[in-house]
């Protein structure tokens, strides 16, 4: 098995001066991209396409995010603000191409037509979540979910590919890397609220405020030292680390039970960096 290089392939695609000048693009879904590779490399039913179907994989899931991070302005946008959502509208397009070309010119059609079906899953999951948000018939739980169901979504169409006897296995990692990766994308959009609304701690705080506080956050009329003060009265951040933690233990607890011990090693030394890159431990000392 060739050592895990994904995010560095994907930098040739995502890397570009213009795009980086001028907007900030989500995070590459490295988590679930790892476990994919590691299980598609895995058992008999080893891919020697592992490698590539995860790099449009990853590609296809981060252009899929950069269109969800394109805000819609209140009122009419200036040029500043504009330059920055056009970029980001692009950069998506862009990036998801690439999943075609690099398909096709491998001759893996059959995966395009799986990554496609996939795609056009995921947006019906979107309409649907959306519409529930709209109608302010969500949950903080119940958005979590609905997110981390999103987010496992394009993995999830490669189960076919993997040995049959390591898919159970698979699938229980496969949700706790989505929820390990979606909880640490929410600890970070919920410093600002322009950024967290109709995230996790929105959701959260429409439950647990005041009438007031309620009011304030459905008219959006929230300063960021209002937000933060909310934030750290109903413990936002403490309820966030400790689903990390918890989706952390679920992962440990998964790979213990398996018996392949190069699958062990390799699961674990992937959980050991994604930790790493998260820094669990302290993320809601402000709260304390």
């Amino acid at each position: 098995m060739k050592p895990y290089r994904i995010p560095q392939l994907a930098k040739s695609y995502t890397d570009y001066d213009m795009i980086q000048r001028h907007t900030e693009l989500p995070p590459f879904p490295d988590a679930r991209g790892s476990l994919l590779y590691i299980f598609l490399n895995h058992g008999a039913a080893r891919q020697p396409g592992a490698e590539l179907y995860t790099l449009v994989t990853g590609l296809v899931q981060l252009g899929l995010d950069t269109h969800e991070s394109i805000d819609l302005p209140a009122g009419a946008p200036g040029e500043d603000s504009m330059r920055p959502r056009q970029l980001r509208v692009l950069a998506g397009d862009y990036f998801s191409s690439w999943f075609y070309h690099l398909l096709a010119k491998s001759g893996e059609i059959g995966v395009i037509g799986t990554l496609s079906s996939a795609i056009a899953d995921f947006n019906v999951l979107k309409a649907r979540l959306y519409s529930k948000a709209k109608e302010l018939r969500l949950t903080a739980e119940g958005y979590l979910q609905d997110v981390v169901q999103l987010n496992m979504r394009l993995f999830r169409a490669f189960t076919p590919l993997i040995d049959h006897r390591l898919t159970d296995a698979w699938e229980k990692l496969l949700y706790e890397f989505s929820r390990f990766e979606t909880v640490a994308l929410e600890l970070k959009r919920g410093a600002a609220p322009a950024e967290a609304l109709d995230g996790y701690c929105y959701w959260h705080l429409l439950e647990a405020g005041s009438e007031d506080e309620r009011r304030q956050l459905r008219e959006r009329k929230l300063e960021p030292p209002d937000w933060k003060k909310l934030k750290m009265k109903y413990k936002c951040d403490s309820l966030l680390t400790d689903k990390l933690h918890q989706a952390a233990e679920s992962i440990q607890g998964i790979i213990q039970e398996l018996r392949d011990e190069s699958l062990i090693r390799e699961l674990r030394a992937a959980l050991d960096r994604f930790l790493l890159q998260a820094k669990i431990t302290g993320q809601a000392a402000g709260e304390a």
